[in-house]
């Protein structure tokens, strides 16, 4: 049967955790209380989500290995999508199981749909008389204006029937014309030109990713982190400065610097003291770590500490 509703979000951890069939990692990058809402629909062969994020921030996305997915700005929002500025219209379509970074400079909204390749496939040899193979990398497409506008105003009346009209999409044939509607303009939009993403850097960072979580919680240089991932320094910053929009060391501090805010918030001010917690996150300076806190997030780590839960 299908689902659907819509969230609210106040933790960054919780909202990342609520994408079920994809890996979030969020690192806030802005000053600002984290405001998040996010509508969810789950058809029989189709996840949909309709993102809003109040806070500007870098997105690492594990995106789910029996699925394709198609991610896209909307509204006037500008994403960058593995080093790629994407405006509105614009649509990748990334193959299954890809690790990528998505990163805002502010408050955006964005779309994410993931579905069987073999369901699209199906679609696709219908409506073009000819199967194609699911995309071995990533490509950004740009679709015909009118080709897009109906691909969006699905999208929009997919998401308004699960916020508004839950009752209505637990019908099994609204469920089936609704999938069936957007998998046709999902084909439509497949025809559109494209241009491939640089699949080796993208392996670069996945790596990348795959090593500051093995070691967040250790004392750690480029130069180690390089070594282990197989990389020269020089081929990484160039990756994070295009992927990320920073160095490795401040993407390392921005990680672990919302690994401590996580940690300060789920605290109890009674037992624990912001300079355990720093120690914990590698911050052995507390006076340098209560500047760039305050820098970052707009409040010292004390404050964070002692909110209402």
């Amino acid at each position: 049967m299908a689902e659907g509703g819509k969230l609210t979000f106040t933790d960054p951890d919780g909202y990342a955790a609520a994408f079920s069939d994809a890996r979030v990692n969020l690192t806030i990058t802005g000053a600002g209380d984290f405001e998040a809402r996010l509508i969810r629909l789950k058809l029989k062969h189709m996840q949909v989500y309709r993102c809003y994020e109040r806070l500007p921030r870098i997105a690492s996305i594990s995106l789910p290995p029996a699925q394709i997915s198609l991610s896209f700005p909307l509204g006037t929002t500008s994403l960058v999508s593995d080093g790629v500025v994407l405006r509105g219209g614009d649509i990748v379509l990334h193959r299954r199981g890809e690790g990528t970074h998505q990163r805002s400079e502010g408050a955006c909204q964005w779309g994410l749909i993931s579905l069987l390749p073999e369901e699209l496939e199906s679609y696709r040899k219908a409506l073009t008389g000819r199967k194609v193979a699911p995309p071995n990398a990533s490509r950004i497409l740009h679709p015909a204006r009118a080709d897009v506008a109906r691909f969006q105003r699905l999208f929009r009346q997919a998401c308004h029937l699960a916020e508004a009209k839950q009752e209505l999409i637990e019908h099994p044939e609204v469920a089936r014309a609704l999938q069936q509607e957007m998998l046709y303009a999902i084909v439509h939009c497949l025809t559109a030109d494209s241009r491939t993403t640089r699949r080796r850097q993208t392996v670069v960072m996945g790596r990348f990713e795959e090593c500051l979580s093995k070691h967040i919680d250790q004392k750690l240089s480029i130069p180690g982190l390089c070594a282990e991932i197989g990389v020269a320094e020089r081929t990484l910053r160039m990756c994070c400065a295009k992927f990320l929009g920073v160095s490795p060391t401040r993407y390392l501090m921005l990680r672990r610097l919302n690994l401590a805010r996580s940690a300060l918030r789920r605290a109890n001010p009674s037992l624990a003291t912001v300079a355990e917690v720093a120690r914990n996150h590698q911050f052995l300076e507390l006076g340098r770590f209560a500047v760039t806190y305050r820098t970052i997030f707009g409040e010292s780590p004390s404050v964070t500490l002692g909110r209402d839960r």
